[in-house]
């Protein structure tokens, strides 16, 4: 590289020093997403969402920022869509909705859906897991969708993948949550479904680098028994010291390591990767302990539901059905219907893994990567 050349690389990563400057804002054109209902931005309705949880194609869902249902399982936009503004990209339609715009990514997440197969539920009679869909699903959509542009593998079809691949950003939202919740109080032991769990993430993870996934970033599971539903189905004394369902944060938080470590092999079986794990559970964590700082003075109460009680939740009546009503502020609130959260905790989430220190390698590392590979292309 010539010396010049060298004097305008670094001189651009001086300047692209972190995510939220206009030029690194642009440095992606693409995201592919991946995940359950965390994620999802469309590709479930009412009529085919997780069980209990039904209604998301009615008020109040999205009324904070679209102010309408927009299939999203929340008040308003969720981490990935803060994601694409930051990156200043559109919002990610759904897979699901064929007359949309794809030219800056596809949006492959399904509410309800698991890292394991399916048929696992359907052969043990897990009757709670009424989604079909799984990362299975997903890749095959995926696959579906290389097809469709013409990109078979980077050797017989370079430039088609290559318009794929390599400017995306390839996010893995949380996924795993769904395992564990289906698998409640049947006879599959929580180690069972952990070790499957992880490694049908993994594999999920490996398939997108071999196709040639270049930037990918992989969220762990939250504290999940900071969920109002895990409150409302544990008894009272299984609590932590952050007044979660102690043996469920644990559960995840274990979940979690070994998901780590998978990643740290994959980023020396895949050198030209650039791989960041985003601790969902920690930037969970952070926010919940300093909550009156983010303005959120009910930490475990639902804002949409209904019930009396400390929680405002009913399980047989959720957030959307015709018994459920939602708060004046959602702001105030961390969980918006049970199991999801509101508008502003996926923001503030959103900030903790893009401007904060809960991605690890740190988002601005990935920005300076892509930065670099496209200097010297």
């Amino acid at each position: 590289m010539a010396a010049s050349e060298i004097t305008a690389l670094f001189t651009l990563l001086l300047i692209i020093f972190s995510p939220s400057s206009s030029s690194a804002a642009k440095i992606f054109k693409k995201i592919y997403a991946f995940g359950d209902s965390f994620t999802d931005t469309g590709n479930t309705h009412s009529t085919s969402g997780p069980s209990s949880f039904t209604y998301v194609s009615n008020p109040p869902y999205g009324r904070t920022f679209f102010h309408r249902p927009t299939n999203r399982y929340s008040d308003g936009r969720l981490v990935i869509d803060f994601v694409a503004q930051a990156l200043s990209l559109p919002f990610l339609p759904p897979y699901l909705n064929r007359k949309a715009d794809t030219s800056y990514g596809v949006n492959f997440a399904v509410a309800g859906s698991t890292a394991i197969d399916h048929r696992f539920f359907v052969e043990n009679n897990i009757s709670l897991d009424i989604t079909p869909q799984s990362l299975d699903t997903q890749l095959s959509w995926f696959n579906r969708y290389l097809e469709g542009v013409g990109c078979r593998d980077y050797k017989s079809t370079p430039m088609q993948c290559g318009a794929v691949f390599d400017d995306a950003l390839f996010w893995v939202g949380e996924i795993g949550a769904n395992d564990y919740a289906y698998t409640f109080g049947s006879s599959i032991s929580p180690k069972t479904i952990q070790h499957l769990a992880v490694t049908s993430v993994s594999s999920f993870i490996q398939a997108l680098l071999k196709k040639g996934a270049k930037y990918v970033v992989v969220e762990g599971l939250p504290t999940t028994g900071c969920l109002t539903l895990a409150l409302y189905l544990a008894p009272p004394a299984d609590r932590d010291a952050m007044g979660c369902v102690a043996t469920v944060n644990n559960q995840s938080h274990t979940h979690n390591a070994i998901l780590q470590s998978n990643l740290a092999a994959f980023r020396r079986n895949f050198p030209q990767a650039t791989i960041v794990y985003a601790d969902y559970w920690n930037a969970y964590k952070s926010i919940l302990t300093a909550a009156k700082s983010y303005g959120i003075t009910h930490p475990f109460r639902v804002c949409c539901g209904s019930g009396a009680g400390d929680l405002n939740f009913d399980i047989f009546a959720t957030c959307g059905s015709p018994n459920a009503s939602s708060c004046p502020d959602p702001s105030q609130y961390i969980n918006w219907d049970g199991v999801h959260l509101t508008e502003a905790m996926y923001k503030a989430v959103a900030d903790k893994f893009v401007n904060g220190t809960f991605c690890r390698p740190p988002f601005s590392y990935l920005i300076r990567k892509k930065m670099a590979s496209a200097l010297l292309a």
